[in-house]
C-alpha cells in the first residue's frame, strides 16, 4: 500500500526581483504516454526530456510489471522495449500509482481490453478519487471492475478476453477519460469512438497517430469526434518530450507578481490544448512575449520571457477551462496580487483533483487575509493589487502539490512569509521545484532547514 512520508513543511519570504533561466522539466502528461505507448509497440522507443518526478516514474515501473523492458540511460534518457499491442503480461504485484491519476487511469485503460487482470492502488489522496469515471467505459469493452466503495482504490481489474469497440461520449472534460478510452480501443476490433462535447489536451491523440495508430478527429455538431481502429501495430518512435506548461506556470506567474522581476523560459509547450493560462495571464496584462516559436517532437513550443506586470482582474472564459484545468490554483494566487476581481467559472472538476482544489485554494487564500467567493462551479478571487496580499498564514495541501507550489508562489510577493504544512508532494511532478526557483532569486525555505 502506498503511503505518505514525514511532511515537509515550507515558507516563502518576500522576494527581491527574480532574474535568470528557468529550464522547467518535461511535460508530464506527454512523459506518461510516451512509456505507454512505447511499451504498446513492438522494438525500442527512445524518451529524451522525460520528466523524472514520482508520478513518472511509477508509471515506468509500471510497464515493467506489464512486461515491457523499461531502462533509464541518463537524466531524462530513457529506453522502452515494448510488448505490442494486447501484448500485456499479467503483473506480479499490485500495480503501486502513488499520486498520480493521470497514470492510474491511463494504464488501466491499456491494459482493460487484454485477457488479464491486475491491481492498482495509490496515495492517501489518489484512493480519495473516483475512477468509475474510468471503470464505466471500460465495462463496455467487456472489461470488469473490483474496488471499494464509491468505484475507489484499491481496484482490480480484470480485462475483457474477447474486447468489442465501443461508441462513448465522455461526459465530463477529462483528457485521461479520453486518453482512458482511446488506449482501449486499441486492442478492440474495429473502430472505437470517442465524443467530447468540450475539447481537452490533445496530446493522445497527436502521439497515437505519431506511433502508427490509424486515428482520425472531426469537429461536428456532435461535438469533437475521435475514430480509432484498433488492433494496429505500433512502431516504436523517438520522442522528445518539450517542457510542461503547467510547471513553467509557477516560475511564469511568481515573474508576473514579484516586482522587478524578469526571467526566460525557455522550450514551453503551446499546445492550444493547454495554453487557456497563458491567454488569460496577457487578457490581465501580463507582459509576456512568446520568443523563437518551432515544433519539437509533434509539438508547438516557444521561450517565454516574462517580466512583472500590473495585473487586471477578468472574467476567465468558462469554455476556456479544460485548456487550463491544473492552472487555476496558481491563477488564484495571480489573481490575489491583481486589481480588481477574477471570477473563474466551470471549474468543478478541479473539486476531484489531487484534492479539492476550489476548497483548498479558498481556504488557503483566506487565512492569506484575502476575501474569495465560492459555489460548487466557481471561484472568485477579490485582488489585493501588487504586494497587496498580506500574508502570514499557513495554507494546507492536502498531499497536492500544485496547492503547494501556488501558496509558495504567493508568499515571494506577500507583505508576510506565506507557509505550506507540506512541500513533500511537489516531488511527484516538479522535483526541481526548490533548486529552480532559488537559482531565480525566491527565498523559500524547509522549515527549520
Amino acid at each position: 500500500m502506498s503511503g505518505h512520508g514525514e511532511p515537509i513543511p515550507m515558507t516563502a519570504r518576500r522576494s527581491g526581483p527574480l532574474r535568470g533561466v528557468a529550464e522547467v522539466p518535461g511535460d508530464k502528461s506527454i512523459s506518461h504516454r510516451s512509456l505507454i505507448l512505447g511499451a504498446l509497440s513492438v522494438g525500442e522507443t527512445r524518451v529524451t526530456g522525460l520528466l523524472e518526478g514520482q508520478d513518472v516514474l511509477d508509471t515506468a515501473k509500471a510497464m515493467r510489471a506489464f512486461g515491457a523492458e523499461v531502462t533509464r540511460l541518463g537524466a531524462g534518457d530513457w529506453s522502452v522495449h515494448g510488448v505490442g499491442v494486447g501484448g500485456f503480461a499479467e503483473p506480479a504485484d499490485v500495480i503501486d500509482c502513488g499520486n498520480s491519476g493521470t497514470g492510474v487511469r491511463l494504464i488501466m485503460g491499456a491494459m482493460g481490453t487484454s485477457p488479464i487482470s491486475a491491481t492498482f492502488t495509490g496515495d492517501a489522496s489518489l484512493r480519495k478519487r473516483p475512477m468509475g469515471r474510468v471503470t464505466d467505459p471500460l465495462a463496455l469493452f467487456g472489461a470488469q471492475s473490483y474496488g471499494r466503495k464509491g468505484g475507489r482504490l484499491p481496484m482490480t481489474i480484470v480485462g475483457a478476453a474477447e474486447p468489442v469497440p465501443v461508441r462513448y461520449t465522455v461526459p465530463m472534460p477529462s483528457a485521461q477519460v479520453k486518453s482512458a478510452v482511446l488506449l482501449a480501443g486499441l486492442n478492440a476490433p474495429g473502430e472505437t469512438v470517442v465524443i467530447e462535447k468540450e475539447p481537452t489536451r490533445d496530446h493522445s491523440e497527436r502521439m497515437l497517430r505519431g506511433f502508427g495508430a490509424d486515428l482520425t478527429v472531426e469537429d461536428t455538431a456532435e461535438g469533437r469526434v475521435i475514430v480509432l481502429r484498433g488492433q494496429p501495430e505500433l512502431k516504436p518512435q523517438s520522442v522528445a518530450v518539450p517542457r510542461d506548461p503547467s510547471s513553467a506556470a509557477f516560475p511564469v506567474c511568481a515573474a508576473l507578481i514579484v516586482e522587478g522581476s524578469d526571467i526566460l523560459v525557455p522550450g514551453v509547450s503551446q499546445n492550444p490544448t493547454r495554453n487557456g493560462l497563458y491567454t488569460t495571464l496577457v487578457e490581465m496584462g501580463a507582459d509576456i512575449a512568446f520568443e523563437n516559436p518551432r515544433e519539437e517532437g509533434g509539438e508547438p513550443v516557444a521561450d517565454l520571457r516574462v517580466r512583472f506586470s500590473a495585473l487586471k482582474g477578468i472574467e476567465v472564459p468558462e469554455d476556456r477551462a479544460a485548456s487550463m484545468i491544473d492552472e487555476y490554483p496558481v491563477l488564484s494566487v495571480v489573481a490575489a496580487c491583481a486589481e480588481g476581481t477574477t471570477v473563474m467559472r466551470g471549474v468543478k472538476e478541479l473539486r476531484v483533483k489531487e484534492s479539492d482544489r476550489i476548497d483548498a485554494m479558498a481556504r488557503g487564500l483566506e487565512a492569506m487575509g484575502v476575501r474569495i467567493e465560492e459555489d460548487e462551479d466557481t471561484l472568485i478571487v477579490h485582488g489585493m493589487g501588487p504586494g497587496g496580499v498580506p500574508g502570514g498564514g499557513t495554507a494546507k495541501t492536502h498531499i497536492d502539490h500544485r496547492i503547494a507550489m501556488s501558496f509558495l508562489v504567493l508568499g515571494l510577493a506577500a507583505k508576510k512569509p506565506v507557509s505550506v504544512d507540506d512541500g513533500s508532494p511537489i516531488a511527484t511532478s516538479f522535483p526541481l521545484f526548490e533548486g529552480l526557483m532559488a537559482g531565480l532569486g525566491a527565498q523559500i525555505a524547509r522549515d527549520g532547514a
